[in-house]
């Protein structure tokens, strides 16, 4: 252990420690924008400058180890100097219209910039000119050169954590900036819209692209049937913005609010995601059946993120996916075929909108191979964070408001669906269902729950009526490429492979609320869908008497012709960049 002093007060911490990591377990606060713990330890930003007795320089302590008694000074004056010119520079270079900013009151730029009393900026301001300054307005992701603070978290994360390298460094001194890697332009790019540079980024220089108004003007619009889905890993974190504890943020409290947007129908994703298994999973069963899963395994499709990095990195394995389409797009599916059949209206009359924690699924309900001749299946995609926007923007406090039950048929759902935002929750659903269809009888609803925790690449191997199948769960792209590699090698062999593109599964995605903590919230994310799950009479998706009745009075059976046509896609058919 080393002992050291920070403010005065005695603090000991593990040796090798930084001043930033002892300061925080002793819990005082040294204010930083760029530090990311092992992701981000370059000391960009300098904003964590502190003063340590015998050293002629400020130090910058993100990644300044601690030694045995060192005195460090965290508010001394020359620390309060120097952080507030480090901020003040840093404005100067900053889109300071806050106004008319989406991370206004969500910044950490602002806080610390608010807290430091800055009231006006010394330096001249300086703003990246020309078309570097421009961005297209129809890709689902937004750069904002002018709010870039150049802190590297963007292109740390992307390289580190998701393995894909889309930014980097452009320009030189005052002209420095992040941009896209290669001069390329991002829609010509193998970025798989995982939105983790978004979620990381400490102030507005990257979002998703805003559709809400396009939502307010569909929920106007007097010839349209709106029709609401919410994903699962969007109960987990739409109340953090509200202050709601998780328990109180609830599914219905949230059924009440979209029905004061002016939604006519609310139904839950979760309902699809029951339906995703009775057609993944009889997939799989078939293909392990049939030999076809000897060399490669065959991997879920449910996440357009994944689906992307696997089109852009590995096209020549994009064939040992599933077909089935993703919960949302099935969802949309049913929306314009049976239940526009209930109602006796045309498919072109209803809206279908999405709630996600996702701003891949944006490009994915786009995907020309995701419609059909009543035009697409979805028709927009709102991320967690715009749902919070159009609830601010219409007053509206989910404390104040009623629980409402969800609507029928498609609001019944299953624990085996609610656990989809959760990495390896495809995976024991999926799992849960086989084990019934090959012996007729349910297992217990925990017997696969091996794979519901641990890092972010991991295995279990079941039996399942006397046959084992070989699993493997993956949530973040860095560790998708680490499989695939040792696939290749043939170090390894799996049947049946569950990818997730953002860590920890959906309840991490990149259309989520962001924490000013720097705080990975989707490990306690994860944990409230386990309780629902838990909680859950039905935990089993082929016990959904609303997806028995789908293929009753619809489908017929998994895998029909009309489930293929109208539940299963073609990856094949469109290629990245798209």
């Amino acid at each position: 252990m080393v002992t050291l002093t920070i403010d005065g007060q005695t603090v000991q911490t593990h040796e090798g420690a930084t001043i930033l990591e002892a300061a925080q377990n002793a819990q005082i606060h040294i204010p930083h924008l760029c530090y990311l713990k092992s992701i981000n330890e370059i000391a960009a930003c300098r904003v964590c400058c502190v003063e340590v007795e015998g050293e002629r320089a400020m130090v910058t302590a993100c990644n300044s180890p601690v030694h045995e008694g060192m005195v460090v000074h965290t508010n001394s004056s020359r620390a309060r100097r120097t952080r507030r010119t480090n901020v003040e520079l840093i404005l100067s270079q900053h889109d300071c219209k806050c106004a008319t900013c989406v991370r206004s009151g969500n910044c950490q730029l602002q806080t610390i910039a608010n807290d430091l009393g800055i009231l006006t900026v010394p330096y001249e301001t300086q703003l990246p000119k020309g078309v570097r300054g421009q961005w297209t307005t129809t890709f689902p992701l937004f750069h904002d050169y002018n709010k870039c603070i150049k802190c590297m978290r963007c292109v740390q994360v992307c390289d580190k954590v998701q393995s894909l390298g889309i930014w980097d460094v452009a320009g030189t001194g005052g002209r420095t900036t992040i941009d896209v890697s290669g001069n390329r332009v991002i829609k010509d790019s193998d970025c798989a819209l995982c939105g983790q540079c978004i979620t990381h980024c400490p102030v507005g220089g990257l979002r998703e692209r805003d559709d809400t108004q396009k939502a307010f003007a569909a929920l106007a619009d007097p010839d349209k049937i709106t029709v609401v889905q919410v994903a699962p890993a969007v109960r987990t974190a739409w109340g953090e913005y509200f202050g709601l504890k998780r328990e109180e943020a609830t599914m219905e409290r949230m059924a009440a609010a979209l029905r004061r947007l002016g939604f006519n129908y609310i139904f839950d994703t979760n309902f699809t995601a029951d339906l995703t298994i009775m057609e993944e999973g009889n997939e799989f069963l078939h293909r392990l059946k049939a030999g076809g899963l000897t060399r490669w395994p065959m991997f879920t499709s449910c996440c357009p993120g994944w689906v992307r990095f696997l089109k852009g990195q590995y096209p020549e394995l994009v064939g040992q996916m599933s077909t089935a389409k993703s919960p949302q797009q099935m969802f949309g599916s049913v929306t314009k075929s049976w239940f526009a059949q209930k109602l006796g209206v045309e498919p072109e009359k209803l809206f279908c909108v999405s709630i996600m924690p996702c701003v891949a699924k944006k490009a994915e309900c786009e995907l020309p191979t995701m419609a059909t001749e009543h035009g697409p299946d979805v028709d927009m995609v709102l991320t967690t964070r715009e749902l919070v926007r159009m609830l601010r923007a219409d007053h509206l406090d989910p404390a104040n408001l009623p629980e409402e039950p969800l609507d029928d048929p498609l609001g019944v759902h299953t624990g085996a669906g609610v656990i989809f935002g959760a990495t390896g929750g495809v995976m024991e659903a999926a799992l849960r269902t086989a084990a019934y269809v090959l012996t007729g009888e349910n297992p217990d609803p925990d017997a696969f729950a091996e794979v519901r925790t641990g890092p972010g690449l991991r295995e279990a191997t079941y039996e399942v009526a006397g046959i084992p199948v070989r699993c493997a769960v993956v949530s973040g792209l860095g560790n998708a490429r680490q499989l695939i590699e040792q696939l290749k090698a043939g170090k390894v062999h799996y049947d049946f492979v569950e990818v997730m593109a953002c860590p920890g599964g959906c309840v991490g995605g990149g259309g989520q609320p962001i924490s000013l903590e720097d705080e990975e919230q989707y490990g306690v994310r994860g944990e409230r869908l386990y309780d629902l799950d838990k909680a859950n009479p039905i935990r089993f998706s082929h016990e959904n008497p609303a997806v028995q009745a789908l293929y009753s009075e619809f489908f017929g059976a998994p895998l029909s012709e009309k489930s293929e046509h109208l539940l299963h896609t073609d990856h094949t058919a469109w290629s990245m960049p798209y």
